[in-house]
């Protein structure tokens, strides 16, 4: 699928390419910036499963807190609002080569988007703005004991708990011996001691989890993805649901409670873009910066702001010409611009 979208963005700016490029001509076209906000949301999924011999927990081995129903709950985390770049294919830009302008010299990476001029090669190469895929982590859940010869020749399930729970005794007692150094062949050194110690502990923790039960979590993201465009986009919102017994869920579950995502965007005014334009003895040049514009974004859960975060929206600004005398003189200026929204990072000479 990626190989897919990479092969159609490449058509894609080959055909824009070819719209603005005159053969008699020396010209380089670029583009400009284009932001998706990503709002991923963090959750957990807490289970409890029951152990086999959970009615012989407080009998055999004196715990009284033994998990006694199969459970699944779903815990809000947290939520990151995050950026994502993409390429703006209606905002093109065509310089062409003449006096003082270099047109080998625009840095433009290999989607097309204009991140210097006069680039060492060093700092040619941004670094990846994208965000993380969806992602699960969690812990497994051991799911083969290894039983003893006396357990497994006991057929009910009260005796194979009784010679379960003689076993888990056994290990303490060895532990304890070991310890004391009370064995006959005790191991040779302390990492030789530890690494017997930590299987004695992970063995009895398997046994003792037939009783009590065995709690995993993990944890579990869902992202949300938005683009804006459009002159006169002045908010955008998405409402979602979440609830314990079930995660992200439909509007209509009873007992999910809705988080609230809404989006307020600032444009960035085409007055500004025409003052800087005529600015009185400024003559601009043909390489354009963009001036993004802004989008507050706040998401609501439990009726209070869980997040709330401004990001700047690339399509949402305005190009802004170089002034042309910053590319003459003898000495070519080094320019940096923002992957993500288009703006100039930094310019020195």
């Amino acid at each position: 699928m990626k190989t897919f979208l990479l092969m159609l963005l490449t058509v894609t700016l080959a055909n824009l390419n070819d719209k603005y490029h005159n053969p008699n001509e020396s010209a380089i076209v670029y583009y400009s910036p284009e932001t998706s906000i990503v709002l991923d949301f963090a959750y957990t999924e807490e289970k409890q499963e029951v152990g086999p011999f959970a009615l012989f927990a407080e009998e055999l081995l004196g715990i009284k807190d033994a998990v006694m129903e199969n459970s699944t709950t779903y815990i809000m985390k947290d939520v990151h609002i995050q950026t994502r770049t993409g390429v703006d294919l209606s905002r093109a830009h065509k310089v062409v080569a003449e006096k003082g302008m270099l047109t080998q010299l625009l840095n433009i990476n290999e989607r097309g988007i204009l991140i210097g001029y006069n680039l060492p090669q060093q700092i040619q190469k941004p670094k990846n703005n994208g965000t993380k895929e969806d992602v699960k982590y969690g812990t497994s859940m051991t799911s083969i004991i290894p039983y003893s010869e006396d357990i497994l020749e006991v057929k009910s399930v009260a005796g194979q708990a009784k010679a379960v729970a003689k076993q888990i005794f056994r290990i303490r007692e060895s532990r304890m011996y070991l310890l004391g150094g009370e064995v006959e062949h005790a191991p040779a050194d302390g990492v030789a001691m530890k690494l017997v110690l930590e299987e004695l502990d992970k063995y009895e923790k398997q046994l003792i989890e037939l009783f009590v039960g065995k709690k995993t979590t993990n944890t579990l993201h869902k992202q949300v993805l938005f683009c804006p465009r459009g002159d006169d986009l002045k908010q955008w919102s998405k409402d979602l649901y979440f609830s314990e017994e079930n995660g992200f869920t439909a509007e209509d579950n009873i007992d999910a409670q809705k988080i609230e995502i809404r989006a307020e965007f600032q444009h960035q005014l085409t007055q500004e873009r025409d003052a800087k334009k005529n600015k009185k003895g400024v003559e601009p040049s043909q390489i354009m910066y963009n001036l993004p514009g802004n989008a507050e974004i706040i998401v609501t859960y439990k009726d209070e702001i869980f997040s709330k975060r401004m990001v700047p929206i690339a399509q949402f600004g305005i190009d802004i010409p170089l002034p042309r005398d910053l590319f003459t003189g003898s000495e070519l200026p080094v320019i940096v611009f923002s992957e993500k929204t288009g703006n100039i990072l930094s310019i020195s000479k």
